[in-house]
């Protein structure tokens, strides 16, 4: 019997098979990090005497709570300022690459690692946020993690998950005129629920989904967690 990608993918970066019901060990090629749930994790390994295991598979960009008009001047919110402070100097002291505000490769998180060429097909990418599973649009494991979590992947590069069930939805034909990603993604949470994809990975399959953009697919990935799978 054949394998789903998501299950192919899995296998590939399983580096202990968990027994007695306990979860898996899998290995993670890309974490991506912002300035709101990195303070913590980066304080757990300044604690515990670590050091990043990877540092060349981190890396950090500051967009949660960047300005959008007059970026050059100094944040008007103070606490917004002390999260992209403490994210810089916390990336300086570990050696975790930056991506600061007015850099060239700064942006989105779940948008400048793609256009970085950064997520590839058959990846697993992990970063504390919802919306990592954006990055399935390209094929690759994306999920959102908690503060601890990233904390975990930091000192070590694995991540301790459950198998997930695979759930396949295939959109077939063509779209009418004026129909959008984002029009098929709410169709389908209105039809299998906001926690219709709990426990399960999603996989898009079928003609309209083929004959959709990168942006597009991205779109669709994005909005899955509404229904709260956890790769898509």
């Amino acid at each position: 019997m054949g394998t789903t990608l998501a299950e192919k993918v899995w296998t590939d970066h399983l580096v202990r098979k968990g027994s007695d019901g306990a979860p898996d060990l899998l290995y993670i090629d890309l974490m991506l990090m912002h300035e709101v749930t990195s303070p913590q994790a980066f304080e757990g390994l300044r604690l515990a005497g670590r050091k990043p295991r990877h540092i060349d598979q981190l890396i950090a960009t500051e967009d949660h709570n960047t300005p959008t008009v007059d970026i050059d001047r100094p944040n008007p919110d103070e606490t917004s300022a002390l999260q992209l402070s403490t994210l810089e100097k916390n990336c300086k002291e570990f050696g975790v690459r930056l991506c600061p505000l007015g850099d060239a490769d700064q942006g989105v998180v779940h948008a400048f690692a793609p256009v970085l060429g950064l997520t590839q097909p058959g990846m697993t990418i992990v970063c504390g946020d919802s919306h990592t599973s954006t990055h399935g649009a390209f094929g690759a494991m994306a999920l959102g993690i908690g503060t601890s979590e990233v904390e975990h992947v930091m000192a070590t590069q694995t991540l301790s998950l459950k198998p997930f069930k695979t759930m396949a939805i295939n959109i077939e034909g063509e779209l009418p005129k004026g129909v959008t990603a984002k029009d098929i993604i709410l169709a389908i949470i209105a039809k299998i629920g906001t926690g219709g994809g709990q426990g399960h990975v999603i996989e898009y399959r079928g003609e309209a989904i083929r004959k959709l953009s990168m942006d597009a697919r991205m779109t669709i990935c994005n909005m899955s967690i509404e229904a709260v799978p956890e790769p898509a």
